[in-house]
């Protein structure tokens, strides 16, 4: 009897399990798309801002524009997640944003006319992305949801180093506003697949507590994620990544250390994404799931201080390293985000991960404007090394709170697998 039990414990899933799922299937290849026309319209923008002002804090402006947005509705916005059906949410979601990127494509606008839709376009991926997230926990059950997550997570950084580089190729031969075209595009053929491929649920909370208002929905969100002690330090270990997304940011003006080819801008922002698809990869294919919980603290250091010798204003080739050595260490992300919804309840997942994402974000932006306006004065190597080492710290401080609590999530783990095989 025990040994049968123990058997959904030691056995982790495979690629091949997950892509056996036609749901996963489908959401997979909507994202892919989506995540491959978003790094056009990044790299447009980081190029065409730089080009015409040549400031550094403009560019970070811009590119941050992107991460910002959540900040103000977010946490109100992904709530739609589990107070509609979340099919219906994703397809109306991407359709909107069809329509914002085809706007921007079809004519010339004023620069801030072009961020104010960009703002809108990404605002409205909060609540489709906080959808897709809950979806995703319940069409792959156990550890399949782990190595779902890390092909997400790999896709996710595959189309960002394919996606910039081939953007800058693109962008170089055609424009700017062509590659925006393309990105709309990619949102239609989103929603179609998600049309056609997800199945039709009822919305979570459909027949629960509909006297609340959306604001006391939402507080309730916030204390769950934020007063618990085991989601409290995940979710800081996810928003983490306000740090180590910061060289990402300061591409354009980094690279003129290097020349002026937008294949450099390119190269620059595809090594971290290349670093995290190599550690997800090992990540969630080579290390069995209680010691990826055990080496969160550790991989989320090791995300955070390569960036360090950035300070030493080493050639091309040793840029590029160290930053794709910090991509590595963000495949903690994998064991956290599997961490995470295990302990949220299915009728508040969506908002719980729009929380989450919200943050992510939002310490993407904040991250990269601050880091943009250091970087008017001291130059873009030293604030990256900056970065570095202010993420170290807080990486350090996390992994020891961490320690108290991951044995008790590492039981609690062991617990439901030994409930949903009995």
């Amino acid at each position: 009897m025990g040994g049968r039990h123990r058997r959904p414990l030691d056995r982790q899933a495979t690629y091949g399990d997950v892509f056996g799922v036609g749901e996963f299937r489908s959401l997979w290849l909507a994202q892919a798309l989506s995540y491959i026309g978003d790094q056009f319209a990044q790299v447009a923008l980081a190029v065409l801002v730089y080009n015409n002002t040549h400031s550094p804090l403009k560019t970070a402006v811009a590119y941050a524009l992107t991460y910002l947005p959540p900040i103000l509705g977010g946490p109100v916005l992904s709530i739609l997640a589990d107070l509609l059906p979340r099919r219906r949410v994703m397809i109306v979601c991407d359709l909107a944003r069809a329509g914002i990127l085809a706007l921007m494509a079809v004519r010339p606008l004023p620069f801030a006319a072009l961020c104010a839709l960009i703002f809108f376009s990404v605002l409205l991926g909060t609540p489709f992305t906080a959808a897709r997230a809950a979806l995703l926990s319940e069409v792959l059950p156990g550890d399949m949801y782990v190595v779902g997550s890390a092909i997400n997570n790999i896709t996710h950084q595959l189309t960002q180093m394919l996606g910039f580089l081939a953007g800058s190729a693109v962008i170089f031969v055609v424009g700017t506003h062509q590659a925006l075209g393309v990105d709309a595009v990619t949102f239609v053929l989103s929603a179609l697949i998600v049309m056609t491929g997800v199945r039709r649920r009822p919305a979570p909370l459909r027949d629960a507590k509909t006297r609340e208002s959306l604001w006391q929905i939402t507080r309730r969100g916030g204390r769950l994620v934020l007063g618990d002690r085991t989601l409290r330090p995940l979710v800081c270990f996810a928003w983490l990544c306000g740090f180590y997304v910061l060289p990402e940011g300061l591409a354009a003006p980094y690279a003129k250390t290097f020349g002026d080819s937008p294949f450099i801008v390119g190269l620059l922002m595809s090594a971290t994404p290349t670093g995290m698809v190599i550690g997800a990869f090992a990540y969630s294919r080579f290390v069995r799931p209680d010691n990826r919980l055990r080496m969160m603290g550790w991989m989320a250091m090791l995300a955070c201080a390569p960036l360090v010798g950035s300070g030493l204003r080493p050639p091309l080739w040793a840029v590029v390293a160290l930053w794709a050595l910090s991509g590595v260490g963000c495949a903690y992300q994998v064991a956290a985000n599997a961490a995470f919804v295990a302990a949220v309840p299915p009728s508040g997942r969506g908002q719980a991960f729009g929380l989450a994402q919200s943050g992510i974000l939002a310490s993407q932006g904040i991250g990269i404007l601050s880091g943009g306006a250091l970087a008017q004065v001291l130059g873009p190597e030293p604030v990256v090394a900056l970065a570095g080492v202010a993420g170290l710290t807080v990486a350090t401080m996390l992994a020891m709170s961490w320690t108290q609590v991951r044995t008790e999530v590492i039981a609690s783990t062991h617990d439901r697998a030994i409930s949903a095989a009995a």
